[in-house]
C-alpha cells in the first residue's frame, strides 16, 4: 500500500460528517479492490442485506488493478474532505 493510500484511509475516518450511503459503497468497493484485488467470495444470501450491499460495491470494481483502485480511493477521499470537512 502506498503512503497516501494508507493516508487517506486514515483521514476518512475523521471526516466531521459520515459520507453519504453511496459515496460509502464507493468507499468500500475501492478499498477491498486497491487490499485484496478482484472479489474472491461468493454473494451473501438473501437475509444479509449489509453483506449484499458491500459485495455489490466491491464487486462494481472488479477488473481495476489495484494501483488504479488506491489512485481513484485517494482522489475520491480528498472530495470529500472538501466537502465534510476534518
Amino acid at each position: 500500500m502506498t503512503v497516501p493510500f494508507k493516508k487517506a484511509a486514515e483521514d476518512v475516518k475523521v471526516l466531521k460528517t459520515r459520507p453519504e450511503k453511496g459515496e460509502m459503497s464507493a468507499l468500500y468497493g475501492l478499498y477491498k479492490q486497491a487490499t485484496v484485488g478482484d472479489i474472491n467470495i461468493e454473494r451473501p444470501g438473501m437475509l444479509d442485506i449489509i453483506g449484499k450491499g458491500k459485495w455489490d460495491a466491491w464487486d462494481a470494481k472488479k477488473g481495476l488493478s489495484r494501483d488504479e483502485a488506491m489512485a481513484i480511493y485517494v482522489n475520491l477521499v480528498e472530495q470529500l474532505k472538501e466537502k465534510y470537512g476534518m
